[in-house]
């Protein structure tokens, strides 16, 4: 299994906004994509920014590609994101790991 992470923030008074799309673009959108076994967020407040981690679980490396591209190191990024003035970290990782399990 492949775990994909990604890290992007936005000013605290968009949280609520990013969250709900952040769930309707690149949650929804990689559960859609074959190969998905599940995406997962964790929000963090820092100050005047709030944090959003995204972790998707898939299958293999293709289906990674399929949701993310042949260049699937780069985020994946949404035409909206920028109303939200989203930093977003432009790399992805990719882990390969044997099972997921809460600490």
């Amino acid at each position: 299994m492949i775990v994909r992470t990604w890290h992007g923030c936005v000013p605290f008074k968009y949280a609520e906004g990013f969250a709900s799309h952040l769930q309707k673009t690149g949650v929804e959108h990689s559960e859609r994509t074959p190969g998905n076994l599940g995406a997962y967020v964790r929000r963090e407040t820092q100050g005047e920014w709030e944090h959003f981690f995204l972790a998707t679980y898939w299958k293999d490396l293709e289906a990674v590609k399929a949701f993310a591209g042949e260049q699937y190191q780069i985020a994946v990024t949404y035409p909206d994101d920028e109303q939200f003035e989203l930093l977003s970290d432009p790399y992805v990782f990719q882990h390969n790991v044997q099972a997921v399990s809460p600490l």
